[in-house]
């Protein structure tokens, strides 16, 4: 981020100080920070202009202040750090809900080819707990927050915690999409049902291939109903 003239803001200079620090290894997942006096002394910066990187990179998760203690580098582990997405799609709805799908149709089929290969036949097992906990005729509420569950487990099967970050990230705005489908389409309710016992049988029998077309299907589903809902055109298949 650059400044009138091209200059770079000291605190953006701040920050990119104690990035390269962590990149370098000087500063490991878990290190405490030096004092801040030592600090910025060591990398040319003034107290306030470190002190407000500080403020910065804790709040997206990569340092962590402890009152009376400290001030630590995180685990850095993916799903602290993309926690911020969770908070910024939140954010969204109508029209820019149908970006976060696009991308849902991108990653979540990707993550259920993998989990395919991947799921230990306890993971599998868990999956089919999920779905035995519906009964025969949910609320549109229980069987969104079902789904929800259903896909995380799958993503975190991936055995990816990247891509799984990322597919929680998601949930928030399409959510709110499942619950409005599921309200006024018809057979909504039956066909998600359907399709994840399709997409549960696929990763049973270990076909990758077949896991990563019904989630397909089955995500794409939404989003063409959001489209025509919001008269939006249709995205031309695999955009």
């Amino acid at each position: 981020m650059f400044g009138a003239g091209g200059v770079v803001p000291v605190t953006d200079e701040a920050i990119e100080k104690i990035k390269a620090m962590i990149v370098r290894g000087e500063l490991a997942p878990g290190a405490r920070l030096p004092r801040e006096a030592d600090l910025a002394e060591r990398l040319g910066l003034s107290r306030n202009s470190l002190r407000e990187a500080v403020r910065a990179l804790s709040l997206i998760r990569v340092l962590d202040v402890r009152q009376g203690d400290g001030t630590y580098v995180t685990s850095l582990a993916p799903d602290l750090l993309l926690d911020a997405i969770r908070f910024v799609v939140d954010f969204h709805q109508g029209d820019a809900v149908l970006q976060f799908l696009e991308v849902r149709r991108v990653l979540e089929p990707a993550a259920t080819e993998l989990a395919a290969t991947r799921m230990t036949d306890e993971e599998i097992a868990g999956l089919r707990r999920i779905l035995a906990e519906l009964g025969d005729s949910p609320s549109v509420e229980a069987l969104v927050a079902n789904d929800l569950r259903f896909h995380s487990h799958i993503a975190a099967g991936s055995g990816n915690q990247v891509l799984c970050s990322l597919i929680d990230g998601l949930a928030g705005p399409t959510t709110r999409a499942r619950i409005w489908r599921g309200l006024t389409q018809e057979g909504a309710l039956r066909r998600t049902r359907e399709q994840h016992e399709a997409i549960c049988a696929a990763i049973e029998a270990r076909q990758p291939g077949l896991a990563r077309a019904w989630a397909t299907v089955h995500i794409a589903g939404v989003e063409e109903w959001l489209r025509n809902t919001l008269g939006e055109p249709e995205s031309e298949p695999g955009s």
